[in-house]
């Protein structure tokens, strides 16, 4: 039964999934078939998926990173949300409030995006979401 709840699908699982030697591989490849079945949907964004798109085209090339927006493009389980003005505004008190912590524009925007929309998990290999207190998947 498909849960009513969202779930946030950061860069970090993004390239688990498209790389084979990337260390959390096996474990991403194991966990997205039963997000699909679980989530209503796999939110992400368009900072999200443009920093896992030069990543997947640096580790892997071209064609790799193309598949990649195709099976995006293909999924409609899978929702981009386009970080905006409001969404950015935050992001960065967020950045200020987290002096502390190496979190990236993107993340923060992640975070962002998280709060506004009410989202509670991330599938993500990335510490970065637990500090930002979000619960991350895999634990």
């Amino acid at each position: 039964m498909i849960s009513q709840e969202n779930i946030f699908v950061d860069t970090s699982a993004w390239l688990a999934l498209a790389d084979n030697d990337d260390t959390h591989h096996r474990k991403a490849a194991l966990i997205f078939p039963s997000l699909l079945k679980t989530y209503r949907g796999l939110i992400t964004s368009n900072l999200v998926i443009a920093e896992a798109y030069i990543l997947i085209l640096n580790e892997l090339g071209h064609k790799a990173a193309i598949d990649f927006l195709e099976r995006l493009k293909a999924s409609p389980r899978i929702l981009k949300i386009y970080s905006t003005e409001e969404i950015e505004a935050s992001a960065e008190k967020i950045l200020i409030k987290y002096n502390d912590q190496d979190f990236s524009y993107a993340d923060s925007v992640s975070f962002a995006i998280m709060k506004k929309e009410k989202i509670r998990k991330a599938f993500c290999f990335d510490k970065h979401f637990l500090t930002a207190g979000f619960e991350s998947i895999p634990k």
